[in-house]
Order: C-alpha cells, then structure tokens, then sequence
C-alpha cells in the first residue's frame, strides 16, 4: 500500500468558489492535508520518537483566516519567491515595474502572489497537482506562466516531495517556493531547535531586507555548519540580526547546483526526537526564524503564534536575482518560450 488521497469541501471564497481540502496518508505514518487556496498545507502530522504523531506546520483551522490574514503558512510562493529591490527589473532592455507590498519591494509575488489565488487541484495516482495560469502582466510580470506543484508522500520512507514546473509564452523571471513555518515539536517554540546549514556564505542585507553581497559564514551568528541551536546567536548584537529582527537571510549552498537533489537543511528538536531533512535543486535556502509572529494570530488548536514559534527553510535562487548580471554566485532566474522551469525539493523526516 502507498499513499491514500481523501477529499472534503473546506469552504467557501467571497467570490463563490468552492475550496477543497486533500488529505494525503502514507504507509510510512505520514500524513499531509492541503487545499487548493495556494497549495497551501494546513497540516502535516509526523510521528515523535515513540510513535505519537503531532502536527508540525503553523496554520489556522479555518478558511476566513486562510484567506484574509494568512502571513504565508504552508503557501506556494511565486512568481518570485522572496524579495525584489524596488519592485522593478530590466529584461532583454525592457524595465518591469512590479507590485510593491513590502515597502518600496515586491515581496512573494506581490499581493495577491501565488499563494493567495485559487489553483486547479487534481488527483494524480498517488499524488495531488495544483495548477496556476498566470496571465501576461500579473503583479506586473511579463508573460503568461503556466505553472504545476506536485505533492507526493514517500513510499519508502517519511519524506513529503515538492516538484514545481512552469512554463511561459514570453521572457520572464520564476523563483517558486514553499512557505512552511516548521514546529517539529508541534507546539511552542522552535528556538531550542538545532539547525544545520551546509553553507559557508550568506547574503548580507540592507535595512530593508535586499541583498547587498555574498559574505562569510565564519565568526558569525549565521554559521550553522554544525548544529546549533537557534537560540544560541540570535538575541547577539550583530547588525544583519538587527535588520532581520532574528534570522531572515539567504544562504548560498555549498554543493554545486546539477539538478539532482542535495542536502540543504537539518532540524531536530531534542524534546520529542524529530528531525526533518530539507533536500533540493535549488542554490540557496532562505531561513527566516518567525519573527514577526506578534500574538495576534491565533492557530490551530487555539494558540496565539508569537515569535519564534515557527521557523521557515525556504528553498530558492537568491532574492532580488533579476537586479544582477547572472553569474555562479547569482544564478539567472529568467524563463524564455520553449523552456522549462523545474525545481525539487523533499522533506525527510526521522
């Protein structure tokens, strides 16, 4: 037996259309439920050390929520994961002003990003598809994308896999992401979760959160190549600390980018034995550890998320990509007709 795939209607959108709830079993004891509001996964059940299962994402228990005051749970994020200095890029001598909802930048797309529209959903064999059809000119993108998300629970192992594809019908930029906000104990905080990061650089950021350059990992508090708990650094009086308010920066991982999968992540909650592995196709991981969870959301099971009560391991090209010259360290994240965008990336747990 592999993976069972159950669904329910969850509600109703203003708009009148129906939104469906999916829920994914495997054989290995996991369990992953998502609707078709942006792909997003309202929960993913994994069992402890002793076998008790506990939900390890943050999410509400309600579709009001979801579609009024969502801050990213469990979303496909696109068509450009993370940030975009001054909302605007040049492509092929053409400049593209996008929408600016997070200061001056575009953030996650915009506003609606892709984690915010109805998608398409279907049932695959053993696996659930959403699909987008962005038009030409959405959040002020160029051309029309095409995009598919495929969820898929391991047979062999605990493992949940993302495969992303795109396509398009003119030049434009495609980062796309998963927003999780992991709680590998199920409940509280995450700062005494210890993280691993095979990465010897980072992106140095400015106030606003654009990156400036590529620096070191080594002598600072974003040096996680051996486990470290994130509490350790993250109250230290370093100035990238302070911009973030906590840990809101991009690695650039140190395996070269091949197309197969490599490791990116490690997590592991001492408590209740936990550890999540975070493999992909992508060049870099954006970790940003909650910190602008304020008290004022209330989740599943009634808690209010505060700071650091979740963390998110985005996999990703490096923010703000198509404001510099593509290059090893800034790998281009341009699609043209006749191409296609595909991206991985699998959480394993153990």
């Amino acid at each position: 037996m592999g993976t069972t795939i159950t669904q329910r209607d969850y509600g109703t959108l203003a708009d009148g259309q129906v939104v469906r709830e999916y829920r994914l079993v495997s054989a290995q004891g996991l369990t992953l439920t998502a609707i078709n509001l942006g792909g997003i996964v309202t929960g993913l059940w994994v069992p402890d050390a002793h076998g008790a299962s506990a939900n390890v994402v943050l999410g509400f228990d309600n579709l009001d929520d979801y579609a009024q005051r969502n801050p990213h749970f469990g979303a496909i994020i696109g068509r450009y994961g993370n940030r975009i200095a001054g909302g605007r890029f040049e492509l092929d001598g053409k400049r593209h002003q996008l929408a600016q909802n997070d200061g001056m930048n575009c953030l996650h797309g915009g506003k609606p990003g892709f984690g915010g529209r109805f998608w398409g959903a279907e049932i695959d064999g053993e696996s659930l598809v959403f699909s987008l059809d962005s038009a030409d000119g959405d959040q002020g993108f160029p051309g029309r994308l095409q995009a598919h998300v495929r969820y898929s629970l391991g047979h062999d192992e605990r493992s949940w896999r993302i495969d992303y594809e795109a396509t398009c019908d003119a030049p434009t930029v495609v980062n796309l992401t998963h927003h999780d906000y992991f709680n590998l104990a199920g409940h509280g905080s995450v700062m005494r979760h210890r993280l691993t990061l095979p990465a010897s650089r980072y992106s140095e950021v400015d106030p606003q959160l654009i990156p400036l350059r590529h620096a070191p990992v080594e002598g600072t508090p974003f040096d996680f190549r051996q486990p470290t708990a994130i509490v350790a650094r993250i109250r230290e009086p370093h100035p990238q600390l302070q911009h973030g308010r906590g840990y809101d920066h991009n690695w650039l991982l140190d395996a070269p980018v091949d197309g197969s999968l490599r490791l990116a992540a490690t997590l592991e909650d001492p408590a209740s034995g936990r550890r999540m592995e975070v493999l992909t196709t992508e060049p870099a991981l954006q970790f940003y550890s909650g910190n602008f969870l304020d008290g004022t959301l209330r989740g599943c099971g009634g808690e209010f998320y505060r700071q650091g009560d979740g963390l998110c391991l985005e996999t990703q090209h490096s923010p703000d990509s198509p404001n510099h010259s593509a290059s090893e360290d800034w790998p281009s994240t341009v699609l043209r007709p006749g191409e296609t965008y595909r991206s991985s990336t699998v959480h394993r747990f153990t």
